[in-house]
């Protein structure tokens, strides 16, 4: 943590709470034309995967927002390590609010992950199922009714943003929350989720649930299909607004049954452990080498912007050019740091946006690409990360959790996992 950059640890809280608005949506809320594709059909039973145009059939559940299709398509199967062999080296790209862009950022990424046949995690954020006209059902712990520092979208970017999340877990991707109102400990009045209590949290997940799973009878919508999944199934985890908060949640993330947790800042790129009396994964934000500079940066393109514009997202265009080359550079570091040692997991952190002339977005295609066709690499969500790594021996994970920072097994991994398992 002492060798992360003081101004990008702190910036992990700052993050979207200065800029929320522009994470996931348009500042204004405006109707998004990042759309998913044509219009529902309508029927409360059916979905449509992208590129098919075949309905996909379904078990409505409630008031028809959501629908039982079954097994999601395009799992890996989890498969346990054999003694003697290395690892894979997993990459999780994810996003934070995983609304509807009016720059079509979200069906950018479908798109490219459905071209390297990559899996990511979508945080939604709750209130992005919920039209700004409803936010008084929205009851915000320790905040007045219909409070939030993210704005609530229009009824054509709800619209949107369920269709997209409904093509996004067709192609495989996962779908966790970044939970609702998004308030960070920066707030003037410092009023922000680093306070909440662990039934604060019960509150805010119940809510976001709520959401997503009633937004037909929230929003009046007839001709759009319901999410093709049971969200209080699929959700197993999720990333704090500002990376704050977790210590709260993890009680009330373990009593629900979630898996993991990725809200953690300043992690290093080791093997991950359980937390909460070994019932939730912990994948925090990793501090990784930042070109050019003696500290490291967290991998999320936010605390990279901090660490070059100074928090703003409009910083002097002239540097645009070698800002995205750093951060790109910047994320292959820590990706090649751990893919020729330790082979820890490697997660990057986003948002949708267009912060310094859209860079960072720039920079994640060009880091995707770059690593996609490299041996033993597997682009995956959280969800398949926790299944990959519950299959595997305590022993040989044991193992794995011994290997510092860029440090490769002595004698290879022949001779260090030989005999685990």
């Amino acid at each position: 943590m002492s060798s992360i950059s003081r101004r990008a640890v702190l910036s992990a809280g700052a993050a979207t709470a200065a800029l929320g608005a522009v994470a996931a949506c348009s500042s204004n809320g405006s109707t998004s034309r990042d759309s998913g594709g044509g219009p529902g059909s309508g029927n409360g039973g059916t979905g449509t995967p992208a590129g098919t145009g075949k309905p996909v059939q379904g078990t409505p559940l409630g008031d028809g927002s959501n629908s039982d299709t079954g097994s999601q398509p395009n799992q890996p199967k989890p498969e346990k390590l054999k003694p003697g062999e290395q690892p894979p080296q997993f990459v999780v790209f994810s996003w934070d609010g995983a609304g509807a862009t009016d720059d079509g950022q979200f069906s950018r990424f479908l798109k490219l992950a459905e071209q390297y046949k990559a899996s990511m995690t979508f945080f939604l954020s709750g209130i992005y199922t919920l039209p700004k006209e409803k936010s008084g059902l929205y009851h915000p712990p320790r905040h007045s009714v219909g409070a939030s520092d993210i704005p609530f979208l229009s009824s054509g970017a709800v619209r949107n943003t369920i269709k997209l999340i409904s093509q996004a877990w067709l192609a495989g991707h996962e779908i966790g929350t970044h939970f609702n109102g998004h308030f960070c400990s920066t707030r003037s009045d410092g009023n922000g989720v680093n306070k909440w209590s662990p039934e604060d949290w019960e509150s805010e997940i119940q809510q976001a649930v709520s959401f997503v799973t009633q937004w037909r009878t929230n929003t009046g919508f007839t001709d759009v299909d319901p999410l093709p999944f049971d969200y209080k199934k699929e959700l197993i985890g999720g990333r704090t607004p500002c990376l704050e908060g977790q210590k709260a949640l993890l009680p009330t993330a373990a009593k629900l049954g979630w898996k993991y947790d990725a809200s953690s800042p300043g992690g290093i790129q080791i093997w991950p452990q359980k937390v909460q009396d070994g019932k939730i994964w912990d994948f925090p934000l990793q501090g990784i080498p930042f070109p050019g500079h003696s500290f490291q940066v967290l991998s999320m393109d936010y605390n990279i912007l901090a660490n070059q514009s100074h928090g703003t997202t409009k910083g002097d265009p002239a540097k645009y050019g070698e800002w995205r080359d750093q951060a790109r550079d910047a994320y292959l570091a820590g990706f090649n740091r751990a893919y020729t040692t330790n082979r820890a997991p490697f997660f990057i952190g986003n948002h949708f946006e267009q912060w310094n002339g859209g860079i960072y977005m720039d920079a994640v295609e060009e880091t995707l690409k770059t690593i996609a066709g490299k041996p033993d690499v597997r682009l995956v969500s959280f969800r398949q990360l926790v299944e990959w790594l519950e299959v595997q021996d305590q022993s040989t994970l044991r193992k794995l959790r011994t290997l510092g920072v860029g440090k490769a097994p002595s004698g290879g991994w022949e001779t260090f996992l030989g005999t685990a398992g």
